[in-house]
């Protein structure tokens, strides 16, 4: 992988790598905050999962996570949200899919199955990756996430329990399989067969496979995609039908935006310290 940048930031390194990455058959950017601890020995990671339209700077720049990353000693990596440099029919035609919506899934159908299979990318290659190259104990790793990316960090943390010891999301689209945005995605990627779909649903997946980590998850009551495509009511009641822990919580006043992702960032930060150091 090359460096293309690395700024100070409270004492640790906000960098920027890209390397070519064989699951997307494309060159794939990512970001990463190593905190001062970084420097004198291997450090617990969270990956942050960004949502519709982002990219790996939305989350280093906008999340305000590096202050307390850097008291706790918690490495962040930030991966892009889609392979990227593609021009594929429609690609680019809708913001809420394609370039900049990857869902965090391997799409089965042509043409995106050549590249968009960014489950395998985050669960196997980046990780490979970073823990090769980086101050990293792969035996510490969390994911989270923020609405598509929320999705991504439940659905990836309930499927692959052995791999991430925590977990938490952002208004995450807690049922995809029920919304629009997620109907959409898994139409194209997936193909017309609804019960393929549910591998890759929250709610589904919390009905059959319990995760051993406490789910925390934050959500504002002002959040114009609440009722729509975020759905949490379903997650709170799968989770309370199988037995899943979980903590929902609901802020009145707050919307869909990083000012409300700013403002809970340091709970979510210290939920995974905590859970990372047992």
């Amino acid at each position: 992988m090359e460096e293309k940048s690395a700024q100070r930031c409270f004492g640790g390194v906000q960098h920027t790598y890209t390397h070519s990455s064989r699951s997307t058959n494309t060159d794939m950017t990512f970001a990463v905050f190593l905190p001062p601890s970084a420097e004198k020995n291997k450090v617990p990671v969270l990956y942050y999962l960004a949502g519709l339209t982002c990219t790996p700077e939305t989350g280093s720049i906008k999340a305000g996570a590096q202050r307390v990353a850097a008291e706790l000693g918690l490495a962040i990596i930030f991966p892009d949200t889609s392979p990227r440099g593609l021009d594929l029919p429609d690609e680019h035609k809708d913001w809420d899919f394609g370039s900049g919506a990857g869902f965090y899934i391997d799409a089965t159908e042509t043409p995106w199955s050549n590249h968009y299979r960014m489950e395998t990318y985050l669960t196997k290659e980046l990780r490979e990756l970073v823990e090769k190259s980086l101050p990293i104990d792969p035996s510490r790793c969390g994911i989270f996430g923020h609405s598509m990316g929320g999705h991504g960090a439940l659905t990836l943390a309930l499927k692959y329990p052995k791999a991430y010891r925590s977990v938490s999301a952002f208004a995450p689209i807690c049922a995809p399989t029920e919304v629009p945005w997620g109907q959409k995605a898994f139409q194209n990627y997936l193909g017309s067969d609804p019960s393929t779909w549910k591998a890759h649903d929250a709610t589904h997946l919390v009905s059959t496979q319990p995760s051993p980590h406490h789910l925390l998850v934050d959500v504002g009551l002002a959040d114009p995609f609440l009722e729509r495509e975020l759905h949490p009511h379903r997650l709170d009641e799968a989770c309370k039908a199988s037995g899943q822990r979980l903590m929902l919580r609901q802020h009145a006043g707050y919307d869909h935006s990083y000012w409300f992702i700013q403002t809970f960032m340091e709970d979510h930060l210290r939920h995974h310290a905590t859970q990372l150091s047992r």
